[in-house]
């Protein structure tokens, strides 16, 4: 059966902690092939030379076999996969609850055209004042979180 997505999108972030930038991109899907096109885009932005880690959950399609294939080719790249009901300790999860709260929650949006025109404004507009991320949270509260957690499945 065909299934359409009616007015929805897949909104693929990375955010550079250091310097607080977000690299975005909507994608119809969250495939594997689109976190595929996610990771080369990211990886044709992010000078040679430098280690990414990726802080992801663990959601289907970043453990399908060409991901890690991928991964395999590309000797930089650490992924990191955070504990089921762990999104919080991914860094990003922040930027996305401030799109929802700032830009999204109470939007109208004419279609998925101008709703992915709002995202591609509201990343814009924040990379114009980035601010590096800072865990608010202290370390040992962090630690006990994680140790509470149960293993991912990778």
């Amino acid at each position: 059966h065909d299934d359409t997505r009616h007015g929805t999108t897949t909104l693929f972030a990375a955010l550079d902690v250091l310097e607080g930038t977000v690299l975005g991109r909507c994608m119809q899907r969250h495939r594997h092939g689109e976190v595929i096109r996610f990771l080369n885009t990211v990886e044709a932005a992010v000078p040679a030379g430098k280690a990414i880690h990726v802080v992801l959950d663990n959601y289907g399609s970043h453990k399908h076999p060409k991901v890690r294939a991928w991964l395999t080719r590309h000797p930089r790249w650490t992924f990191h996969v955070t504990p089921t009901s762990a999104s919080w300790l991914n860094a990003v999860e922040g930027f996305f609850s401030a799109l929802t709260r700032r830009r999204l929650r109470r939007g109208t949006f004419t279609g998925i055209v101008d709703l992915q025109a709002a995202i591609k404004r509201y990343i814009g507009e924040h990379n114009q004042s980035p601010r590096p991320f800072v865990w608010t949270k202290p370390a040992a509260a962090i630690f006990d979180a994680l140790n509470r957690a149960p293993e991912p499945s990778v």
